[in-house]
């Protein structure tokens, strides 16, 4: 038996197969691109995907005799986007993707309505689907009239794998419809925002059978026999289904394009004053909180591009032992920032440049404060109530000792760094793939990966950087209340 794991990302899609012992056999990638065609908006072509797919799938049957034995598919997406379906099952538009900002107006104004953040168990983001909805509704009525459906990424390869229409609870929490309390549609929710249940795909918990691969498909693909395909995850449920965080207080940092800290919950414990996301795990009876930051290694990619050096020349230049706070600071605000400031406009800058200041110094306070906007996530998950004892590094970020050593050090807990490669959204894809198509656990499947290393914070430095994260809380301090 062997079974595929599908993590479609917003700059490429990861197909990762693994054996009947959840142990990888091999990979294949496919990138495609992000269009901008105006300043806040972030739009793809979902046709981009179904070509990366069948891409990626042709290079694994290519290399991997024992893609032949398939018997799961899981796919974990990027949340949020919004992928317009007519009656026909033809799309509308591209998707309008997680990081646009254009319906701040609309998100608003649903963020104020009584009982929406009740419901929703969050503030209404302008990243979120329901406030897109609202804006396409607004400013291209006649296509709005149009939709059937409207899909999540990974709910749209779900329909393209199984023909139907099928979303998990993890990922549709992060639309603003569903009552995460009670993982269902809330037709409260749908009418505020003008929706319809009918339009919404059907539901079913992440780690269940969604479906059964199109014949076509199978033929196609060359398999004999049927492929469960399962519920799936929004890629951060899915990543922490990769490191087996399913059970209170474990969880991760994840240092990509954007930074997150995420936290498992045995229960519901909704939190959206702290602008702390609350969404249904991926598998049922249990939920997750998140801090995001939408610009970590974002950050560092900027300052790569405005000194021609690479990222990783970059934080290489600074050796592993971690310096004392630098003199000059950065706030990682380049593309707006959800937690804790909830402000799509805020934006980023250095302080405290002189003459004297080198690359060096810039790239420290960049990591510096990444590590600070990470901090305030800390702090609102903290809010909630949750004990949070260590937390796992993933991401492309955790490849900087330097960066991790700080973050631990800001954070003032252990990083543990889980050996190999293979531990993300797509590894945590091919386990839900598992417990759908096979009687496996998810006690049995759902396990922790061996550690490698284990970062500790750095007790020479803690005072300092204390003072330093104050004084950075106090960069913006009108923005440090949430409504």
């Amino acid at each position: 038996m062997s079974f595929l794991g599908i993590d479609l990302g917003t700059s490429g899609l990861r197909a990762l197969l693994v054996d009947k012992n959840g142990t990888p056999i091999g990979s294949a990638e496919r990138s495609y691109e992000v269009s901008n065609p105006r300043p806040g908006w972030s739009e793809q072509n979902p046709a981009d995907w179904i070509d990366a797919l069948e891409a990626a799938v042709f290079e694994l049957r290519s290399q991997f005799p024992a893609f032949c034995d398939l018997c799961g598919i899981g796919v974990a997406g990027h949340m949020h986007g919004a992928t317009l379906i007519d009656a026909s099952g033809n799309v509308l538009r591209p998707c309008i993707l997680w990081n646009d900002v254009r319906s701040e107006k609309e998100a608003h104004r649903l963020d104020g309505i009584d009982h929406v953040r009740e419901l929703s168990g969050n503030i209404v983001f302008p990243g979120f689907t329901a406030p897109k909805l609202a804006w396409v509704r607004e400013h291209e009525p006649e296509l709005f009239a149009k939709i059937h459906k409207v899909l999540l990424p990974a709910a749209f390869l779900n329909n393209y794998l199984t023909g139907e229409y099928v979303a998990d609870m993890s990922d549709s929490a992060g639309t603003s419809w569903l009552n995460v309390a009670h993982r269902l549609w809330s037709n409260y929710l749908l009418d505020v925002g003008q929706m319809r249940e009918d339009q919404m795909p059907r539901l079913v918990e992440g780690s269940e059978c969604a479906g059964m691969l199109r014949s076509e498909l199978s033929r196609k693909w060359g398999l004999s026999h049927g492929v469960a395909v399962a519920g799936g995850a929004g890629d951060n449920a899915a990543a922490a289904c990769g490191i087996g965080a399913l059970n209170e207080g474990a969880g991760f940092v994840s240092l990509g394009t954007s930074g997150v800290i995420l936290v498992a919950r045995n229960s519901y414990a909704a939190a959206p004053d702290a602008a702390v996301h609350t969404f249904c795990h991926a598998v049922p009876n249990h939920w997750y909180q998140m801090g995001v930051m939408l610009s970590a290694t974002d950050s560092l990619n900027w300052l790569s591009k405005i000194t021609g050096k690479r990222p990783a020349e970059l934080t290489r230049a600074l050796g592993e032992n971690i310096r004392p706070p630098a003199t000059v600071r950065f706030l990682p605000y380049l593309s707006g920032e959800r937690t804790p400031h909830n402000d799509s406009q805020i934006r980023g800058g250095f302080t405290g440049l002189s003459t004297a200041t080198s690359t060096e110094d810039l790239t420290c306070a960049v990591l510096e404060g990444v590590a600070f906007g990470l901090r305030d996530s800390f702090e609102a998950l903290g809010s909630t109530g949750v004990e949070i004892e260590s937390l796992m590094a993933i991401g492309g970020g955790s490849a900087s000792t330097y960066w991790l050593k700080l973050i631990a050090t800001t954070l003032n807990i252990p990083l543990r760094l889980p050996a190999g490669r293979e531990f993300g959204a797509a590894l945590g894809a091919a386990r839900l793939a598992m417990t759908a198509s096979t009687k496996s656990t998810l006690s049995e499947v759902m396990i922790a990966p061996r550690i490698s290393e284990s970062i500790t914070p750095n007790e020479d430095h803690r005072a300092a950087l204390e003072e330093a994260y104050e004084s950075f809380k106090n960069a913006y301090p009108g923005l440090r209340r949430i409504q």
